[in-house]
């Protein structure tokens, strides 16, 4: 049994694909999170538009 965990210590065959998956994952929340706030400042923006189209007319 010790064996088994010592070869299963020294294999990496899988980590690249770990590793791989959690940076998408770590890029995905980031561009989230990006994105979110852009939605957010791009509404205040449209809404101070909309506001000072209707105040004109």
């Amino acid at each position: 049994m010790t064996k088994f965990f010592a070869k299963l210590k020294k294999s990496e065959a899988g980590a690249t694909a770990i590793e791989y998956g959690l940076i998408a994952a770590l890029v995905a929340v980031a561009a989230i999170a990006g994105l979110s706030a852009v939605g957010q400042s791009l509404d205040t923006t449209l809404k101070g538009v909309s506001s000072s189209l209707n105040n004109a007319g």
